[in-house]
This record gives C-alpha cells, sequence and structure tokens, in this order.
C-alpha cells in the first residue's frame, strides 16, 4: 500500500482497527515461527494462501478468508498495517467500530472472491490490501454521502488512491484483481450503511421576542462552526 489518507481523527482506543492489526501481525509471526518458504507456492498453500484452483477445484473456500491475513514478508505486512491503520482509525472514528469491522470483512471477501475468478488459476495470494482497499472504497462512499460537505475528503482520497492503483498496475506479482475486487466491495458495502442511516433534523431556532423561526447553523457531532468537513455522520 502507498501514501497515508486523510488526517485521521484521533481517539484515545480504536479497538477494531488496533484488533486487525494484531490479528495480522500474529499471523505473520507464525509464518516465520513455522519456516513459510515466501519463495515457494507449496508452502505458501500450506499456509492458508488462496488460489483460483483450491477453490473451484477442490472447494476449499475458506483460503479466501486466511489468505487476507498472511503477508509476504516484512516490506508487505509494514506497508499494509500502516495503510490499515491510517485508514481503518479514520473510518473507524466516522462509522463506528462495528460498521468498520463489516466494510472490512465484506472487502476482504469480496477482494478474494475476484481473486479466485479474475486471477491466474495457480497463482498464489496473500495480503490485507484487498480489505484495505476496501476502506478507500468506504471513504468515497462516506463522501458521496456528506455531499458537499463531503468533496473535500474525495479531494484528499482521489489523488492516494489513483496512487496506489497505479502502483498496483506497475508492479508485478500484485493482485490486481484482489485490490479491485475490494475497493468496489467496500465502496458498495458502505453505501447502504451510510445512506440509510436517518439524518438528524437540524434544530429549529425561534426568536424569542418576534416569535419568527431564525437561522442555525447545523452541525454534526464533533464538528465546529463554520468548519468544512465532519467527523462523524449523522
Amino acid at each position: 500500500m502507498g501514501a497515508a489518507p486523510p488526517k485521521a481523527l484521533t481517539r484515545s482506543r480504536v479497538n477494531v482497527t488496533n484488533a486487525l492489526i494484531l490479528i495480522n501481525v500474529l499471523a505473520f509471526a507464525w509464518e516465520l515461527a513455522s519456516g513459510i518458504d515466501f519463495n515457494s507456492t507449496d508452502s505458501l498453500l500450506a499456509h492458508g494462501a488462496l488460489t483460483g484452483n483450491a477453490v473451484l477445484k477442490y472447494g476449499q473456500w475458506w483460503r479466501v478468508i486466511t489468505s487476507g491475513f498472511l503477508h509476504g514478508g516484512y516490506a508487505h505486512i509494514g506497508l499494509n498495517m500502516f495503510a490499515l491503520y491510517q485508514l481503518g482509525t479514520f473510518v473507524e472514528n466516522l462509522l463506528g467500530g462495528r460498521r468498520m469491522f463489516t466494510i472490512y470483512a465484506i472487502s476482504l471477501l469480496g477482494g478474494g472472491i475476484a481473486v479466485v475468478y479474475f486471477s491466474a488459476a495457480d497463482l498464489p495470494t496473500i495480503g490485507a490490501s484487498g480489505a484495505i482497499f476496501g476502506l478507500f472504497g468506504a471513504l468515497l462512499a462516506i463522501g458521496i454521502r456528506l455531499g458537499e460537505r463531503g468533496r473535500s475528503l474525495i479531494a484528499q482520497v482521489v489523488p492516494i488512491l489513483i496512487l496506489n492503483l497505479v502502483f498496483t498496475f506497475a508492479v508485478p506479482f500484485i493482485s490486481k484483481a484482489g485490490h479491485i475486487g475490494g475497493l468496489v466491495s467496500g465502496f458498495l458495502a458502505t453505501l447502504p450503511l451510510v445512506m440509510l442511516r436517518p439524518r438528524r433534523p437540524a434544530p429549529v431556532v425561534v426568536d424569542t421576542g418576534s416569535g419568527q423561526e431564525a437561522e442555525a447553523e447545523y452541525l454534526m457531532p464533533g464538528e465546529e462552526p463554520g468548519q468544512g468537513t465532519t467527523s462523524a455522520l449523522p
């Protein structure tokens, strides 16, 4: 994964994001402890890597999940966990832990299924990148949900996303299907989560002297007057 996303909002603890990072790190530690050979297809498959043949010929659908928590080296997991922390923190602050986890899980599955049907049948795939690309998709969907105030979010996300897509298609052995499948899955998973949630009604301010309704700026939770972006969805 590439550069960091828009400035993430901070909280003292971001439980779901941190838990996902911990699971990935523990899985990588297990890979190392069990003597995985990152250059051996047989070794990768023995540890839970994903191939289309393993799923379509032998029904090993569990690999769609296990492959999303495996990584092919220190640089691979380091870049992915940095991106997961940045993107996951931002999405979790906006949508909450349960919805962030739902989006991550759907993106992981969507990326894995895309690999099964659109990648070389015998090419092993590992990594959390598909799920992480799903968080990019989530930010795009959130920006659309916020309307005019979401334009700045989209404007920040799109250049970083384009950079990562260029990297995806320019570098050999990166799972193009996994990244695109995760991106699309995350976007589609987030839209109903944010579109179907009713907005809070805007407050009505009444002038006590005249009884006439006065203008009032409606601020979303955590937003300061005149602020162009929001820290939480209504």
